[in-house]
Parts: C-alpha cells; structure tokens; sequence
C-alpha cells in the first residue's frame, strides 16, 4: 500500500511523522511519499522536494515564490497521476495542498486533510473548494467539527497530537538544569518563527525588545529555539547587526519545547507555538510582523478580533496579542514584564491552559489512523 503526504512547514512536519509511525504500526508495510521534512523524513517518507520550499506565508511573500512552488506542484501531480497512491495525505499547508486535492480526487484517488484551515477565523468562503477537494477533513479542534458537519463534508475530530505528547504538569526545574540556567534567575523565550519569511520580519524586533527587558532587569536570560541552519544565520546575522552581542541570550539548535519549559514567559511568533506555549502552561505575548500589503489584506477577510489559537479556543483574550504597527520593543518588553512580574495572573494563566490541554488530548494520531484506515482497505 502506498499512502501520498504532504507537508508544507515545521508545524506540519511534526504531525505528520506522529501520523505515519501510527499508520506504520497499524499497516505494516506501507510506504509513504511526498514532501515532508526531517520529522516526517526519519519516520520514513521518501520526500520528493525539501518541505522548505514551501513555509512561505502571506499574499506578497507566496508571489515572490509562485513560479517555484507551482512548479514543484505539478511535478507531484504528475509523479502521483503516474504512481497513483491508495490515498493522498494534505497535512495543513492549505494553498498548496488543497489545489492538489482537487486534482487527485477528480482522478478518483481518496483525499484526506489533516488540519482545518482557519475558515473559523477569516476567507470562510474557502469551505466550497473543501467540500471539492477533500473525502474527509481531520480536525484538531472539537468546534471545528460542527462546521464541517453543517456544510455536509465527513469530519473527524481527533484532538491535537501536541496535547498527547507534551506533559500535563511540565518539570520547569529539570528544564533549566538541562539547559544549565539558575533556578532563581528571569528566564525568557523567545520565538520568531520557524519560517524564513518570519524571522525576516521579527528578528530584529525581538532583539531590541530584549535590549530593552535587560535593561531593567537582572540575572535575566533569554532562549531563542531555532528550526534550521537557515534561520539560525538569519537571525545571528541580525543580533551582530543591531549591537546584541553582548545580551545574555543563548540560540539553541530546536529544543522550542525545552526553552518553553524553562521561561518564566515567551515572547511568541503567532502560529502553533502559541498552542505549544499554553500546553507547556507558559505565560506568552503573541506578536506577529509581515509586509504592510499581505496586513491590509488579511484584515480586511478576517471574522476574529484575535489571532493567537490561545485565546481563539478561549474565545476570549486570555494573553496579549501585539501585531504589525503594535509590535514595537517598548510595547513587547512591557507585555513580557507584565506576566514575569504578576503571580496571580500567571497561576490563573496555568489553570486555563490545564483545562485547554485536557479538552485536545485525545490520543489523537490512533482517532486519525482510524478514519484514514478505511481509504486503505477498500
């Protein structure tokens, strides 16, 4: 059996391997390709293009790239038509996958979408080009079912893979002696983003917003968790660009999970590292920087007044959220000292990210095995 999966980015790139180690337990002998990274890769799929071509995010930033990311879509279409696949995985990465889906369903192979899109949030028109594409939509989100159920598209609600995995009650002090940082001391973790095109946009803001906490805070150490070699020389190329040499702040090769774990509060790229934040139950201030005209065009289809999946599953503002002409180094150093500083607000903070991590976990790569199992038996 041969199963078609593709990824687009690092958030991608992690459920899908828990995915295909579950499929492999269950399927003995199945093969899997596509377009994965190294997550997805050392669990086994053979990745016809590197997964980084395509963590592309935003209208101006996906143009500078159209020619090469359509490009390598109808190389996969035609390798897929000529091998066709029992069924075809899209794991998120919406604008790139579901075109595909389109395409291979009208062929008669089974599509399967692994992550909403954000139709709850903004473009909810998308939902017709779902019910096209797609035989069965996996959701991480128990209110995203009711959506797909109204509109007639089959829908499963699995949970999130991060809410299995990550602790309930995550051990802050091993953390920091891991890391070898001091029990007492102000930790802060920062995290830009794992695309290029974010840490473009936040690399500099972030550094001068720890400039600015330094400044008025002592024995404070600040984590900054990178994906790739790529955004780790992006972003030490702008911290010696901007005089920060000399802050107390240590890059780390990946260990996102560890340096949350360790912070006192993260400073957070909007994206799935805020979810991951709230499961680590760490205090954070969402922020997010892109061009001004993909700004004006987001807002403009936009239903939510907050963009951070934290408060999103709240359903209210439960942490601050500082964006585009907002997220300035005196506003972030503020919001990140606010939290560090005020006891009752993080214990209440930990509370609602308890309950948040209980409602997701849902053993959810076996829920997704299970509605995917019956494209492979038929």
């Amino acid at each position: 059996m041969k199963v078609g999966i593709v990824a687009g980015e690092a958030s991608g790139d992690l459920l899908g391997a828990h995915l295909v180690n579950a499929l492999k337990n269950r399927v003995p002998g199945v093969e899997f390709v596509g377009i994965g990274g190294p997550k997805m890769q050392a669990a086994g799929v053979n990745s016809l293009f590197p997964m980084e071509k395509l963590a592309v995010r935003g209208y101006v930033e996906v143009l500078r790239h159209y020619r090469e990311i359509v490009k390598i879509r109808h190389k996969l279409l035609r390798h897929f038509m000529e091998n066709p696949p029992d069924v075809f995985i899209g794991v998120d990465a919406p604008d790139f996958n579901l075109d595909l889906e389109l395409r291979l369903k009208k062929t008669g192979i089974p599509t399967v979408h692994y992550v909403s899109p954000s139709i709850w949030a903004w473009r909810g028109e998308r939902i017709h080009k779902i019910a096209r594409a797609v035989s069965h939509m996996l959701v991480l989100f128990p209110f995203e079912k009711r959506i797909y159920d109204a509109a007639g598209i089959p829908a499963t609600y699995v949970g999130h893979p991060s809410a299995d995995v990550l602790p309930e009650q995550p051990n802050r002090y091993a953390a920091r002696e891991q890391l070898r940082l001091p029990q007492n001391d102000h930790v802060i973790a920062l995290l830009p983003g794992s695309r290029q095109s974010e840490v473009h946009y936040m690399a500099k803001l972030f550094v001068e917003t720890a400039r600015m906490i330094t400044a008025v805070t002592p024995n404070v150490h600040f984590l900054v968790p990178l994906l790739s070699r790529e955004t780790r020389n992006m972003f030490e190329t702008e911290l010696y660009r901007v005089g920060g040499g000399d802050l107390p702040l240590k890059i780390l090769f990946g260990h996102a999970h560890d340096a949350m774990t360790a912070a006192d509060a993260v400073l957070v790229a909007s994206g799935t590292a805020t979810l991951e934040a709230a499961l680590l139950k760490c205090p954070m201030v969402i922020t997010y920087k892109m061009s001004p005209l993909t700004w004006r065009m987001m807002q403009s289809k936009k239903y939510l007044p907050y963009v951070g999946l934290p408060n999103i599953l709240a359903g209210r503002f439960i942490v601050p959220e500082l964006l585009q002409d907002e997220a300035t180094p005196e506003n972030l150093s503020q919001a990140v000292l606010n939290l560090v500083n005020d006891g009752p607000v993080r214990e209440k903070l930990t509370r609602a990210f308890s309950r948040m991590h209980l409602d997701l976990k849902q053993n959810s790569a076996e829920k997704a095995v299970d509605a995917i199992l019956p494209f492979l038996t038929t």
